[in-house]
Formats: structure tokens, sequence, C-alpha cells
């Protein structure tokens, strides 16, 4: 009986350790989608922004906790209307019709049906914005080759792991992007740094900054799997057309300080101001 009840409690605690690293949908694989739009606020006004941040996958809970109020932040600043949800139901064309710009706050996994995938497709063609935050480029999302190719423009290969923080030198590349033009040439950053297989550069995105691979050890290591990570060419913050629409990525914000480091905050507004036509040019 002593022998059950420990049993009990150790598989309980696991479950309850799984779910607090985020881990959850990995373990226990989940393609729900909501049929039940959300009730927008009778207040929402234009422009108006979207805040996603569902997870099917590895669930970010300290950066998502981080990254609405920076948002709601920003929102307040200029003047913008946002609403933050996690009910994919949004994403169909009577609701997307009340939005400039879509944020994808570290949204992993299989989170929208093929009919809500359309419906976003058709709104972002038309003159939306996107932008899309770390684990939106992972390698969760590879199911949806329209997303993959069209909006991050290159598959996701891994993290580093050895270890999985590290601090390393961001180059801005393009000064220009109101993304970028409030930042110094480089800063210092820590981050657990994405690689892809091949560089987004090639499916002709305007590349705003890149990691220098020389201040960081590009490498997974993990149970006995090693694997180099160097790209040669290594960008984190880009943008792309699609149709009329706007489209920024970056791959920074996986921990929650990220979201009050003064140079990322300055992305951040910098490429809300952007989705929402505020500032920059492009896409028209």
């Amino acid at each position: 009986m002593g022998l059950a009840i420990v049993v009990v409690l150790f598989g309980v605690l696991s479950l309850a350790v799984i779910r607090w690293v985020g881990a959850w949908n990995i373990v226990f694989p989940s393609r729900s989608y909501e049929t039940t739009p959300p009730e927008l606020p009778a207040e929402l006004t234009r422009p108006a922004i979207l805040v996603f941040t569902k997870t099917n996958s590895f669930r970010h809970r300290e950066a998502i906790e981080a990254l609405v109020p920076a948002f709601e932040e920003i929102a307040a600043e200029r003047g913008l209307s946002l609403f933050h949800t996690e009910n994919s139901a949004a994403f169909s064309p009577e609701v997307l019709a009340r939005f400039d710009a879509v944020v994808f706050g570290n949204t992993t996994g299989d989170m929208l049906s093929d009919d809500q995938d359309a419906s976003f497709q058709a709104w972002l063609e038309a003159g939306g914005g996107w932008f899309g935050i770390h684990a939106a480029g992972d390698g969760s999302h590879a199911d949806w080759t329209w997303y993959v190719d069209t909006l991050i423009g290159a598959s996701y290969d891994a993290h580093i792991m050895d270890p999985q923080f590290q601090t390393a030198r961001v180059v801005v590349e393009d000064p220009d992007h109101p993304a970028t033009r409030r930042l110094p040439e480089n800063w210092s950053h820590e981050e657990e740094w994405y690689s892809w297989q091949s560089s987004p550069r090639l499916a002709g995105v305007r590349v705003l900054a890149t990691v220098d691979e020389s201040s960081y050890t590009p490498h997974f290591s993990m149970g006995g799997m090693e694997k180099d990570l160097r790209m040669g060419d290594h960008p984190i913050l880009w943008t792309t057309c699609v149709g009329k629409g706007r489209a920024i990525y970056s791959a920074l914000g996986h921990q929650g300080r990220a979201y009050s480091s003064p140079e990322y905050r300055s992305v951040l507004d910098g490429a809300t101001a952007w989705i929402v036509r505020q500032e920059g040019e492009g896409c028209d």
C-alpha cells in the first residue's frame, strides 16, 4: 500500500512538472480547434491588434506572461486597441475584419483548423499585418506548408542545447526599418538561439538583423545526440510581403525577461508600428 501511494504521488508530481515547464502538449499532443468565436469588446477601435498565444505544443509560459502586457503597453502608447485570446475561432473572416494586425506570441503546434488557416491567409494577403515571435517559427508548425514557406521562409532545424541559453551579439543589418532604426549597430542578448535548415534570405526576405555565430556556441548536445547548428549567414529578424500584407518574424523571445530589455522592446514597438502601418513602407 505504501509503495502504491508513493507511485501515485510520483506520477501526480511528474504530471504537474510536465505542465509547469510547458511540455504537456508534447507528451499529450493536442489538435483542438475552437468553434465559437470570442466576444470582442465594444470599445475595440481601429487600428486594432489581435494577440494570439495558443499553444498546442510546447508552452513558453513565462514568455507569454511577459509578452502580453508588453504589447498592451505598446498598444496604449501608440493609441491602438488590443485583444488577447487563445481561441482559434477568432480566425474567421468576420472577426479578422475587425483587426489590422495579428501577433503570434510564441504560438506552437497545429493551432488552427484548415478553414481558420485559409481565413488567416486570405486576410493577410488582402493587406493585414503579422508579427511572429520566437516559437511561432519553430518545428511544431511543419505541417502548415504555406506558413513555413511563406511567412517564415525556412524550415526550423533546432535550438542550442550546449547550454540552452547563451548571450550573443545581435548585429543590425538594416537600420532603416521601424523595427531596427532605434537600435545600436549591435547589442548583447541572451537567448535560446534557433537555427534553420537554410537561410531565410534565400526565400527573398528582407533581413533586418543577424546573430554573430562567433559570439556563442551554435551547438546542440543532449542525451548523446550532437549537432552543429552553424548556418554561416544567420538571420534572426526579417520581414516579407504576403500579397498586400506585411509580415515580420523575430526569433528572439524565449525568456520572459527579454520583453523588458530596452533593445527588444524597441524591436517590438517598431515592428508593431510597421504591421499596423503607422510607420514605414512596403507591401502596398
